[in-house]
């Protein structure tokens, strides 16, 4: 009983500070979504009362003396919440910097920060698990029930960074669900960051997707400040090998692999995977640049029959959604088995909510294209 009354403000700390972090969350992915030069001020005002709870419980946290067994959970909440409510005052002020879109871009990038330091505690708390879920499949008994028999210290799950901390240039992040069986291969998702991201941070794209529906995720980071748009044979080669070492170490599905991207990641998507020793299944460039003489250096055999899902914003500030109007008439004149989406509200930034698409038409859909041996 004493331990219990010596835990019980702890408690009410992770009672406060859990729906607050995740509520701000939601917001910064709300952000996220929508944001554009002609919603910034919107969005702004948006952000609101989204922090009030979160800065309360913070500072009540941090100024209670946690007991030591719940160190760990306080050492995973506090900075997920610091990242979170930095994130929102971020863009609150982004509208007073000298390039005021730039700011709130910056501003959102605190988001894979809270959710890296949040997502340890999925296996333990369930507000927290079913964050991290897609939002159809919150309330599935057989999914929750499966999470609920997770072997918290089974290793080599999880989210990983391979050749370095998350973000260093040439490595990578990897989740591999933690309920995966070595007896079944997995799907593999390889998805490329944009121009001034990192694998790290975009990870946090696909993980709630890759939870729900068992598949690998693998986020490289280009070796340069940018993918080697010009030069495949820079950034492709490093992709390859990290696709084989992923391969070497869990069980993958070759029949189904992925290879998808925002904004820069997209372009490199279409110079890589046109190419004829690609081994990758499937396509899906985001808000991606196409010139039509990306054809003229594609291999011809590998792209008909290749299915491409290409996904673009009508409301696109920096790619033309003409670029992706073309893409899909060359790609499909060419012979590709060509899936397209323009989004009406969507602006230059990733979709999150365009995922479930993908996936079901990824999931749903063979290639008949021969691979390379």
């Amino acid at each position: 009983m004493a331990e219990a009354e010596g835990n019980e403000p702890a408690v009410d700390a992770i009672a406060r500070l859990v729906p607050a972090t995740l509520k701000a969350l939601h917001a910064l992915e709300f952000a996220a979504r929508h944001l554009s030069p002609a919603t910034l001020l919107q969005l702004i005002q948006a952000m609101d009362g989204r922090d009030d709870d979160l800065g309360a419980a913070l500072a009540a946290s941090r100024a209670l003396e946690w007991p030591g067994r719940l160190a760990p959970v306080r050492d995973c909440l506090e900075p997920a919440a610091a990242a979170a409510a930095e994130g929102i005052a971020g863009l609150r002020a982004a509208q007073d910097e000298p390039q005021p879109i730039v700011a709130a871009y910056r501003a959102l990038r605190t988001y894979a920060k809270a959710a890296a330091a949040l997502y340890p505690l999925s296996a333990f708390l369930r507000p927290v698990s079913q964050f991290f879920l897609e939002q159809s499949a919150r309330s599935d008994p057989t999914l929750n029930e499966r999470l609920s028999r997770i072997d918290p210290d089974r290793e080599h799950v999880g989210v990983m960074h391979v050749g370095g901390p998350p973000g260093t240039r040439g490595a990578c992040s990897l989740y591999v669900p933690e309920y995966y069986d070595p007896a079944i291969p997995m799907p593999l998702v390889a998805a490329l960051h944009g121009g001034s991201g990192n694998g790290g941070a975009f990870l946090w794209s696909w993980v709630r997707e890759a939870r729900t529906r068992g598949f690998v995720v693998l986020a490289p980071t280009a070796i340069g400040t940018t993918w080697s748009l010009m030069e495949a044979g820079i950034d492709g080669p490093n992709i390859d090998a990290m696709v084989e070492q992923v391969a070497g170490q869990w069980p993958i599905d070759r029949s189904r692999t992925l290879l998808t991207g925002m904004s820069d990641g997209g372009t490199f998507t279409y110079v890589l995977g046109l190419r004829g020793d690609c081994r990758f299944t499937h396509l899906a460039p985001v808000a991606a640049a196409f010139h039509p003489m990306l054809i003229g250096f594609a291999d011809a055999g590998r792209v008909r029959g290749l299915p491409i899902h290409i996904v673009h914003g009508a409301q696109d500030w920096m790619f033309s959604a003409e670029l992706a109007r073309t893409a899909r008439q060359v790609l499909g004149d060419a012979g590709a088995d060509v899936a397209y989406r323009e989004v009406a509200d969507l602006s230059h930034t990733y979709p999150r909510d365009e995922n479930a698409h993908i996936l079901d038409w990824f999931l749903g859909t063979h290639s008949h294209v021969p691979l390379p041996r």
